[in-house]
């Protein structure tokens, strides 16, 4: 892996310099805005430095190559205003939020750890930093299993950081290069984008009970308020009553269009109304997984509908809890694989305490993480993915 840190007077020059050094796949880790020291800080304005990461080679593991990410990606997951998050501080440069004197800490308070420095304090010197370095990593690993990481996908990351530790290598830069690492296996957002004289009709789907109403209600809000495009919603979630008459409500206090449909030509001519439009948002009716012939009435509404490409492009969302089981998200996505290229949006983070089935299912997939919500606030408790805090969250640091 690749690491450096690039400044600029602006936060975009400094990206376009890391950019034009290491190439579109550089993934952005941190900024920081750089005040002057002394009596030069009345002189000088403010500077930018962000750090910048470039995976250096692909992984032997097997495992599902990280996504390359272009320029465009790369400016949009940091400016782009769908992004909702707070300044960060260079997690690195103040050791990744105090991780480190936590893993200290936990050090001291297990038993089997307290044999282990004992047995370094012993040891030859030479045989010292390997030892510490290497409880220090059984640390992290079974810090990332407690945040419920996939013990296949702990021993990935795990076995790629090892290979790289020398005797030298100290424990701070150990958790930094894991820090890092999951970082570039989240990767980039992928957020809804308008398309240039085309109308995007955007599907969400998925299981029943995961917010899908509530969260095309957030996003339909922040494009027709915020970035005051046309919004359309439709909704083919007639199987509950309060769905549509929630929808219907959130339609009306938006000043936007909403049709109900109940088969495929329906839909096609709500299309054809609503052409024009920025965005069409199309509400589906939650689906068991273990229920095939439910499925298959969403696969066939999405893909075999008619669309004029001249006019219209589609994207998919599938809609999931961060607080279903693993095992469960596993043979949902195993489901909803029929339909190509979607994204994947993670609802209430509110409801647990473990983000693991986040890195899991990104993982398992290959498919772009997109937005998370926490919470029924319309149109607040809504934001893309943030990376950093995710890797926080699993190395069990600040949330």
């Amino acid at each position: 892996m690749i690491i450096k840190r690039f400044q600029g007077a602006t936060e975009q020059e400094a990206i376009l310099k890391a950019k034009e050094e290491m190439g579109g796949g550089a993934v952005v880790l941190s900024t920081k805005v750089i005040k002057h020291k002394g009596l030069s800080r009345l002189f000088k304005k403010d500077y930018f430095e962000i750090t910048a990461a470039l995976e250096d080679k692909v992984s032997a593991t097997g495992q599902i190559p990280y996504a390359k990410v272009n320029e465009t990606a790369a400016a949009q997951a940091i400016h782009n205003p769908n992004i909702i998050s707070e300044p960060e501080t260079s997690a690195i440069e103040e050791k990744l939020n105090n991780l480190q004197a936590m893993f200290a800490s936990q050090m001291l308070d297990n038993n089997k750890i307290k044999e282990d420095v004992n047995e370094i304090m012993e040891s030859e010197e030479p045989k010292k930093e390997k030892n510490i370095n290497f409880s220090f990593i059984r640390l992290v690993y079974s810090q990332l299993l407690d945040n419920e990481v996939d013990e296949k996908y702990a021993n990935q990351i795990i076995g790629e950081i090892e290979t790289s530790i020398k005797k030298e290598t100290n424990v701070d830069s150990i958790l930094s290069s894991i820090y890092q690492k999951i970082i570039l296996k989240i990767g980039q957002p992928k957020v809804i984008e308008p398309e240039e004289k085309k109308t995007k009709i955007v599907f969400f789907v998925g299981p029943t009970g995961v917010g899908k109403t509530t969260t095309i209600a957030k996003l339909a809000s922040f494009f027709k308020l915020e970035k005051k495009l046309k919004v359309a919603m439709i909704t083919s979630d007639t199987y509950r009553i309060a769905a549509v008459e929630q929808l219907r409500t959130y339609a009306n206090i938006l000043d936007v269009p909403l049709q109900v449909i109940y088969t495929i030509e329906e839909f096609n001519n709500a299309v054809k109304n609503f052409e024009g439009y920025d965005l069409i948002f199309v509400d589906t009716a939650g689906r068991s997984h273990k229920n095939d012939e439910q499925c298959k009435e969403v696969f066939h509404l999405i893909n075999d509908c008619t669309i004029d490409e001249e006019k219209c492009v589609k994207e998919t969302y599938l809609v999931l809890s961060a607080a279903t089981k693993y095992r469960d998200l596993i043979k949902i996505t195993d489901t909803f694989e029929t339909i190509k290229d979607y994204s994947i949006l993670f609802t209430k983070l509110d409801e647990t305490s473990c983000l693991g089935n986040i890195l899991n299912i990104r993982l398992k997939t290959g498919a772009a993480l997109s937005y998370v919500t926490s919470g029924q606030v319309v149109p607040d408790d809504i934001s893309s993915i943030d990376a950093q805090k995710i890797a926080r969250n699993l190395l069990g640091g600040s949330q």
